[in-house]
């Protein structure tokens, strides 16, 4: 009801009103790239799936979040679950959907609670089920929980846990799940904040999302900040500088305490120190303070912005023990 309230379920019931695939359009005209981990446009991927076939279509949402420092899905899952429902019915909608999943990690207990509720919720208001607000269309959601392996986090992995197989990723090709994914069937897999966005790209157009952020790296993102500075948390921004994140807006380092090094995008990103010099494909130099906090700012500086989960370690880590313990 209070998500009804701030005008929750508008986009979904504006985008019911489009052609699928104006809506397809739309969103790989606003630049928006995947929020899971390797940054590929969205647009692109709900692209390249085989409408042909004559196969159903499978949207799962991957809510794995497996990562090692990254938690912003969990948040969005907790506090803003019908966000997360809308954007999924819009994705499926355009992409010809019939069944929906999200594949919840084993250690979220409380967000597979709070997510199946909300889907009842949901289905209570005709937003997801039999002919949704009266449009014709019809998708149901189902949340599946994962049992707690890191490699569910790779898509095709999620995909062989989800029928119940051990997930071992498929090999590629030719197991691309835009043609052979859920049941060798086409299927898209995104991210949770991913299908977040799509909700803002449908209720201010892909002309306006483009213009948050810089080229490239379009519309807000959340960075996921924990360890050795003031003020750890998730915060939702545009591009900016690595300074102006972790000084400005995380309180710098604590007191009497010097930044040695940040783990940028998740664990398995390569580590930058905070006394390196970069060199950008032009050949300047800029120091980490000025590092772009974005996917290419941060692949310019050697590394990935991952799933943003951004670890920072100060002069009392010990860089091999922390890299033992990752």
């Amino acid at each position: 009801d209070s998500y009804l309230e701030h005008g929750g379920y508008e986009a979904l019931k504006k985008a019911l009103k489009e052609k699928p695939e104006d809506l397809r359009e739309s969103v790989k005209e606003s630049g928006l790239r995947g929020r899971g981990g390797a940054g590929f446009s969205c647009g692109v991927k709900w692209g390249l799936v085989d409408r042909k076939s004559g196969k159903p279509i499978y949207l799962i949402c991957n809510c794995d979040e497996s990562e090692p420092g990254t938690f912003k899905d969990r948040q969005l899952v907790h506090k803003d679950p019908h966000q997360l429902i809308e954007g999924m019915m819009i994705s499926a909608f355009a992409n010809d959907v019939k069944l929906a999943f999200i594949y919840i990690r084993e250690e979220m207990p409380l967000g597979a609670k709070i997510l199946e509720k909300a889907v009842e919720e949901a289905r209570a208001k005709n937003v997801v089920g039999d002919d949704v607000l009266g449009s014709g269309y019809s998708c149901d959601i189902v949340v599946h929980r994962g049992a707690g392996a890191y490699i569910c986090g790779e898509e095709t992995g999620l995909i062989e846990s989800l029928e119940g197989k051990r997930p071992y990723p498929r090999i590629k090709p030719p197991f691309f799940p835009a043609v052979l994914g859920l049941y060798q069937c086409p299927t898209i897999v995104n991210n949770v904040e991913t299908l977040c966005n799509v909700v803002h790209i449908v209720n201010m157009g892909a002309d306006e999302f483009a213009k948050i952020g810089r080229p490239g790296n379009t519309g807000t993102r959340i960075w996921c900040v924990s360890g050795m500075v003031q003020k750890p948390g998730y915060y939702e921004i545009e591009p900016m500088t690595m300074r102006e994140l972790l000084y400005d807006i995380c309180g710098g380092p604590l007191p009497g305490r010097k930044l040695k090094a940040c783990i940028p995008g998740g664990g398995s990103m390569k580590i930058l120190g905070t006394d390196e010099t970069f060199k950008d494909r032009d050949g300047k130099e800029f120091s980490f303070d000025e590092i772009i906090v974005d996917y290419d700012g941060i692949m310019a500086a050697g590394s990935m912005s991952g799933s943003s989960g951004m670890m920072i370690l100060d002069d009392s880590t010990d860089i091999t023990e922390a890299l033992a313990n990752i």
